[in-house]
């Protein structure tokens, strides 16, 4: 029979698990152990044996170097799918989508990282009858896809670099970028102006732009993202879009955060 001192202490040991969660989930830098516990205050066994524990789960996922820990792929799928499914966010979240893509006049949608590639887990169909069917929960490559260099650009350096070393390019269309350096000239460039881009790169006869769904202290939470046929609109054109990405991609944000 369980007592109520056992209950307490496993309880304590959940609040404690998720508590480092939420400080590494909040952090825009990876964090140390030691970072972490400067805001919980637990015994340094502790602090170590827990990151250490959520390390070896998938929860958290340290730096290349050993210097921190980012959020893990498990976390991020965790964070996703409960805004994805909880019916409150899914219905403002689609009226969002729907009133971006009405006022394009094409398909948009929210994708999130998945280790090399993008999935897709929302989206809101244009009505032209010309169109490109990439449905929800499609995967695509991060190196030729608008999100994906849009997710490139948001990772530190070094997970980035390494990232790009272990990629398996493709030619996907004539315009797909396979060499790694001009694939990091290209980031560099659009970096600066802190959108993703793909120009015929992932399809021949599509052009598409992202922009990123950030959190309040920085961290990285996907992408949206329109596309188009280039028949019916010029990269020029999908560029002039990016305002009203930034004004929707700004209320899907503080959806999540509120």
């Amino acid at each position: 029979m369980t007592n109520a001192n056992d209950k307490s202490e496993k309880s304590s040991a959940a609040l404690r698990v998720l508590s480092i969660l939420e400080t590494v989930a909040k952090s825009s830098t990876p964090m140390t152990a030691t970072e972490i516990n400067v805001e919980l205050k637990l015994p340094k066994p502790t602090i170590h044996r827990l990151c250490t524990m959520l390390e070896n789960e998938g929860y958290l996922q340290p730096r290349l170097d050993g210097r921190g820990y980012l959020p893990g792929k498990r976390l991020s799928t965790l964070a996703m799918g409960i805004f994805s499914n909880n019916d409150h966010w899914r219905t403002e979240r689609r009226g969002i989508l729907q009133r971006l893509s009405e006022e394009i006049g094409e398909t948009c949608n929210i994708s999130i990282p998945d280790g090399s590639e993008m999935v897709y887990f929302d989206r809101v169909e244009t009505h032209w009858p010309l169109r490109i069917q990439l449905k929800q929960n499609h995967r695509v490559p991060i190196y030729c896809t608008a999100s994906g260099k849009l997710f490139l650009n948001n990772l530190p350096s070094t997970k980035r670099s390494r990232l790009l070393a272990k990629l398996r390019f493709v030619q996907h269309t004539h315009n797909t970028l396979t060499d790694v350096n001009k694939l990091k000239e290209e980031l560099k460039r659009l970096s600066t102006q802190d959108i993703g881009v793909d120009n015929e790169e992932f399809m021949q006869g599509m052009v598409a732009i992202a922009v990123p769904l950030r959190s309040n202290e920085g961290g990285f939470y996907g992408a949206l993202t329109m596309h188009a046929p280039s028949a019916r609109m010029s990269m020029e054109e999908a560029l002039s879009h990016i305002p009203k990405l930034r004004e929707s991609a700004k209320e899907l944000v503080e959806l999540i955060d509120e």
